[in-house]
């Protein structure tokens, strides 16, 4: 593992095999990075660089997509891991694997510095220079991830953007969801048109009706258009912000439970892993357990939907949780198992 900047949610791994992944969040294993596999080499792929053609493998972020994945790794085993810590297999990159650490932060100072930028990279270097102006959020605390990091993007691309820190990601909120109300303010929502596709698409890929898919989107502050082009942003801790190492906590599977619950503390539910810490819960299905005091959602679609004082019903694994470092057990609620299979949920009750 690196000193310093370690490996980040959304960074990217480019491996011998010419294969890239994406870091799914800050806590790994001491030999291995957690992501999951994102395009592969493909003559036949519609992303590409240098001659070089990339298939997308992970077409939506759900899980029958991410065991989808796991099935293409079958034939590479050295990429599937089974975590005694986490209890299911995953995929991780072992550190020997890895050709090419993508940096968000890094490619975005390569093209402010670049000369030589395509229609698309330079409209990313005017959106990030614009929400760093205007948030007072320095510019080398902002990067670029998705297909633009890795310079295989096409002109449907859209724009991800990543925010560094707690606060910074707080700030670039606050500022961010003014300027969609802003007469004359280069970042808009999505337009109404945009807004109902995004709707139907979310009930078809997710168990919720229209007026919840659309009460999520009301919440969702990071996802506009700049320009006529679509952009989202995602907050990512830093090294200092992240106080949990790989094995501290141990995560046992109990069963299915559907519950009611009111978040008492959202303060994580920007990041990957989302986490709601609650109270006052109602088991209405599955097991009853009077020490449930967390819903963590690894489907970045359910992040930042939901804030303190808010009542939200969830559907999802029960993990009991041992703490080794406090001594404690606890339980919680994973929102993006296998088990579940895309059938798991957390949700504003309206």
């Amino acid at each position: 593992m690196e000193k310093g900047r370690g490996y980040r949610d959304r960074d990217y791994l480019e491996t011998t095999e010419g294969f890239l992944f994406c870091v799914i969040g800050p806590v790994h294993p001491r030999s291995r990075i957690i992501s999951y596999l994102k395009y592969i080499p493909d003559e036949t792929g519609k992303w590409g660089r240098k001659g070089k053609k990339f298939k997308r493998i992970m077409q939506h972020y759900i899980m029958p997509d991410l065991v989808s994945t796991l099935k293409i790794l079958e034939q590479y085993r050295d990429y599937l891991f089974d975590s005694e810590v986490l209890g299911i297999r995953m995929s991780a990159v072992p550190l020997d694997k890895i050709r090419i650490h993508h940096k968000p932060e890094v490619k975005l100072s390569q093209l402010i510095e670049s000369k030589n930028l395509d229609n698309l990279q330079k409209k990313t270097v005017d959106l990030a220079t614009l929400i760093s102006d205007e948030s007072g959020v320095p510019i080398e605390c902002l990067g670029v991830t998705g297909s633009i990091l890795l310079n295989i993007h096409r002109d449907f691309s859209d724009i991800d953007l990543v925010v560094y820190g707690m606060k910074n990601s707080l700030n670039v909120k606050e500022r961010i969801t003014q300027m969609y109300d802003e007469d004359g303010s280069p970042i808009r929502r999505i337009s109404k048109e945009a807004a109902e596709r995004w709707c139907i698409e979310k009930t078809e890929m997710y168990p919720l009706t229209y007026r919840e898919a659309a009460e999520i989107l009301k919440r969702k502050w990071n996802r506009g258009t700049y320009h006529g082009t679509m952009f989202s942003i995602y907050p990512v801790k830093i090294e200092d912000e992240v106080h949990e190492e790989y094995g501290d906590r141990i995560f046992k599977y109990e069963g299915m439970i559907k519950l009611y619950a009111t978040v008492n503390d959202a303060t994580e539910a920007e990041f990957l892993p989302s986490v709601y810490k609650v109270e006052d819960v109602k088991v209405i299905e599955g097991k009853t357990v009077n020490d449930l005091t967390e819903i963590t959602s690894y489907e970045t679609f359910y992040g930042g939907i939901a804030d303190r004082g808010d009542r939200v019903e969830a559907y999802g694994k029960l993990e009991r949780v041992i703490d080794r470092i406090s001594d404690v057990e606890y339980h919680r609620v994973l929102i993006g198992s296998k088990e579940a299979m895309g059938k798991d949920y957390i949700k504003p009750l309206l």
